[in-house]
């Protein structure tokens, strides 16, 4: 039996447990943290997301817990006025084939660990992964306190700050993108009635804009607010932040944003970093995916997404048979031209969603208004290379 060796417990490391669990291999993840957090709660799963899920067996346990959106909204943040609009929900199915969901990014981990240990994934945490060697019996891995893992495949899921990436490529320094997100959510039950539309709705505006959208089935409402800043030193994700400067940061917005910050009793700072797109993703036997291959910005929610998709592409060249190495650079080789696409429209959204110029804002966003209102499909269509993509097709 072939055996598999994943860094991180993540996303991309527990649908990777469970696919190749599911094909046979003995596998074992490695997790640094003891348990999974519920920090940074929202992610967005569409279609083609969704479509990995489905493949993985864990569709219905995640959509059952979920919230199903309506649309996709994009607002000015301070009138309010409607740019964009997208239908969601069962006009996103037919179209693409697959939902579009809201998910808890704890009841997505919960989902995948929970099919993964019951295929026979052995999930370890507190382990904390410190690098790999490859050594003429297979790849190792190792381990903080000195043990050492050796496997026949070694996947470096271990995300943005990744050790084996670190190890692959060499030491890297991330450029601060000028941008922090704001994180958190909000139980819906202290929001007037109706205040949060049941869409993904972006309130964008100089400088800055918001995500807000339901978790949960409408229990909670997760929200997302990225502001430039000059100057930011943490790239993580958890630090604590001041709702009360977060409150201050949108005065004067449209007073649905307002109403909805004025809620918020915790919230979490994420520091955005860029990293160089061109970089190796396999060392012989060893193959980063998700976040450790690939980290992008989050402005077109498609971080998990292509980390499920990842999975899927690695599983078809594995199934294919040949020699291990040459099936992993096969999949680097597959995969890279959409994730960089995929990398470079969430940045260019970023900035569309900030422009300052009131001349820029009438002619971007007045365009995108004119075309949302008057040719729906044609906005729609625009959307089907990344949501109409099917990454498990030909897969059993």
């Amino acid at each position: 039996m072939n055996e598999a060796l994943i860094a991180g417990g993540g996303i991309a490391g527990m649908a990777a447990a469970l696919a190749l669990a599911r094909e046979g291999w003995r596998v074992t993840v490695c997790e640094e943290s003891p348990a999974p957090a519920e920090v940074g709660a929202g992610l967005q799963m569409s279609p083609n997301a969704a479509r990995v899920l489905r493949w993985l067996g864990v569709l219905d346990a995640v959509a059952a817990q979920a919230f199903h959106p309506r649309a996709a909204e994009m607002r000015d943040g301070r009138s309010g006025a409607r740019i964009y609009r997208a239908a969601l929900g069962a006009a996103a199915e037919a179209r693409w084939g697959a939902p579009y969901l809201h998910v808890h990014r704890a009841d997505l981990l919960a989902a995948l660990s929970g099919a993964a240990r019951a295929a026979g994934a052995d999930i370890r945490g507190g382990a904390r992964v410190e690098g790999y060697v490859l050594r003429p019996e297979g790849p190792a891995l190792k381990l903080a306190g000195g043990e050492t893992l050796t496997g026949d495949l070694v996947i470096g899921a271990d995300g943005i700050r990744s050790a084996l990436r670190a190890q692959l490529n060499g030491p890297e320094e991330p450029d601060f993108t000028g941008q922090i997100a704001w994180r958190g959510t909000i139980p819906a039950e202290r929001l007037p009635g109706g205040l949060v539309a049941p869409d993904a709705t972006v309130w964008a505006g100089p400088g800055r804009h918001l995500v807000s959208y339901y978790l949960r089935g409408g229990a909670l409402v997760n929200f997302v607010a990225v502001e430039e800043r000059a100057e930011w030193t943490a790239e993580g994700w958890s630090a604590p932040g001041d709702p009360d400067e977060l409150r201050r940061i949108f005065a004067g917005w449209h007073g649905d944003v307002t109403r909805l910050l004025d809620q918020v009793e915790e919230t979490f700072l994420w520091g955005l970093f860029g990293r160089p797109e061109q970089v190796r993703w396999v060392d012989g036997p060893v193959v980063l995916i998700g976040d450790a291959a690939h980290p992008m910005l989050p402005f077109m929610a498609q971080g998990a997404a292509m980390a499920l998709e990842d999975v899927a592409g690695l599983v078809r060249e594995l199934q294919a048979g040949g020699d291990l190495p040459d099936a992993l650079l096969a999949h680097e080789e597959r995969r890279w031209s959409r994730v960089t696409r995929v990398q470079q429209r969430s940045l260019a959204n970023g900035q569309f969603f900030h422009k300052r110029s009131g001349i820029a804002r009438l002619g971007n966003w007045g365009l995108v208004a004119a075309v949302s209102r008057l040719a729906p499909g044609l906005a729609a269509a625009q959307l089907d290379w990344l949501y109409g993509h099917d990454a498990t097709e030909g897969l059993g």
